[in-house]
């Protein structure tokens, strides 16, 4: 058992001072006092904040950000973009996902994610041949995410075709196609070879419903509920209105009412960008107590549009961020933009707080609780039984100095995007200490490396 010692830190209820964190040797609290002695106790340096779970990432696109931002012919969009996707992955190995992989999870962790849900569909070799070990490509992650100390939910995604109905798959999409029975061996090697590590918890996914027929969403859903009543499923719904009017014409229902009223859809369910729901929808996914995966960012970038977040919100709906395509790796701009975007569509401020409330604390705590039911791990709060995921705020860093309790995380989120994380905790184990991550320089060589070939590959 080790004790750390914190002059004030963001508990579950509040703010509270003289905070004393027992940690016990698997990286859970074991106990949280406020108003203690430090006696013994590791003295931290500065306030301290949960960490924040990321529940969305594709890591192999932290690569390719920036490389899609000379417009095309015809105007760009979201499909234009996933045709460059697709001509970038194509060249990759194992080992340069693992590489990849690896950087981004680092960049997560200095910037205060301290668990990531790896929503993870590139299963096979280049000409789309499985790999005689067929968790090759998901071992690379899990390597990676041990190589940043970051904690991981793994989500091994079906993938089966290349529009509603079934259509055929393109030879982009060939390293992703596998069946609900294949997804589900997979998960069932990797718990079998993972069993123990309570840094790794796995779940699922369904990429989409444009992407997988409903006989095998019914399979892959049966199958994992089998295996694991518990464990999270993730799906993205509804990203953009080119896929809410192919599902119309596929069914005459609209890709989140069709999953609501056909799925058992409750709080272990995450729906990653619902961007386009209606005022229906929004209600119904609200009472599920389903999670709903934003990332703004992302969002952004791709030209997705805006989630209804006010009026979900108001209907006590849960959500929590993701970076997705990384073109940002920052829980601070994730939550910033998020409110930022409701900010320009309603011409108002101060959205995601109640009367009288600070905003980044509210959005930082929902953020949290969102995203660790979403990773199915007990993450995102200071208190017994939860993971000791700990940030340590460097107090006299300009944009934060002066700043005490609510305001410290008002500064955090809305004063500009320098570094004021100090030290970050991950499971119990420092991960981050003034600034740097122990790992940091050997895994940037490896990263170059790899870039160096992939880069070279696509000329």
């Amino acid at each position: 058992m080790r004790a750390l010692f914190a002059e004030s830190a963001l508990l579950p209820d509040g703010w509270a001072r003289a905070v004393r964190i027992a940690v016990d040797d698997t990286g859970t609290i074991a106990a949280l006092t406020a108003d203690a002695a430090a006696e013994d106790a590791e003295r931290l340096a500065g306030p301290v904040l949960p960490g924040l779970p990321n529940l969305h990432s594709h890591a192999f696109q932290r690569a390719m950000a920036g490389l899609t931002e000379r417009a095309g012919p015809a105007g760009d969009d979201f499909w234009s973009w996933r045709q460059a996707m697709y001509r970038f992955l194509a060249v990759l190995t194992p080992e340069d996902v693992q590489a990849i992989a690896a950087q981004l999870y680092v960049e997560m962790v200095k910037a205060g994610f301290t668990a990531v849900g790896e929503f993870h569909y590139l299963h096979h070799d280049r000409d789309g041949t499985p790999y005689a070990d067929r968790a090759t490509m998901a071992e690379a992650v899990i390597a990676a995410a041990r190589q940043a100390g970051i904690g991981l939910t793994l989500l091994p995604t079906l993938y089966c075709a290349n529009g509603f109905g079934g259509a055929p798959p393109s030879a982009g999409q060939r390293r992703f196609i596998d069946s609900a029975a294949g997804v589900l061996a997979l998960r069932e090697t990797l718990a079998r070879r993972h069993a123990g590590d309570p840094q790794l918890r796995l779940g699922l996914a369904v990429h989409s419903l444009r992407a997988v027929p409903p006989e095998a969403l019914d399979e892959a859903v049966d199958g994992l509920r089998a295996a694991d009543p518990a464990a999270p499923l993730h799906l993205h719904i509804a990203e953009q209105l080119r896929e809410v009017e192919e599902c119309v014409a596929w069914c005459g229902r609209r890709p989140a009412a069709w999953l609501l009223d056909r799925m058992p859809v409750d709080e272990r369910w995450c729906l990653v960008h619902a961007t386009h729901v209606d005022a229906g929808e929004t209600a119904a996914l609200a009472a599920s107590g389903a999670v709903v995966g934003l990332c703004p960012t992302t969002e952004a970038d791709l030209g997705d549009g805006l989630f209804p977040f006010g009026d979900f919100a108001a209907a006590g709906g849960r959500w929590g961020v993701g970076s997705d395509s990384h073109v940002s790796v920052s829980p601070v701009e994730e939550l910033r933009w998020l409110e930022y975007g409701q900010r320009l569509r309603h011409r108002r401020r101060n959205l995601a707080a109640g009367a009288g409330a600070s905003t980044g604390p509210a959005l930082w705590q929902a953020a949290a609780a969102g995203g660790a039911r979403a990773l199915g791990r007990p993450l995102g709060r200071l208190a017994p039984g939860c993971r000791a995921d700990l940030l340590v705020l460097d107090g006299d860093a300009p944009a934060l100095y002066g700043r005490r309790g609510d305001a410290l995380v008002d500064a955090l989120v809305f004063s500009g995007n320098v570094p004021t994380i100090r030290d970050v905790m991950v499971g119990g184990s420092w991960r981050v200490r003034d600034g740097r991550h122990a790992a940091e320089d050997a895994v940037a060589s490896a990263f170059r490396r790899t870039l160096d070939r992939v880069l070279a590959a696509l000329d």
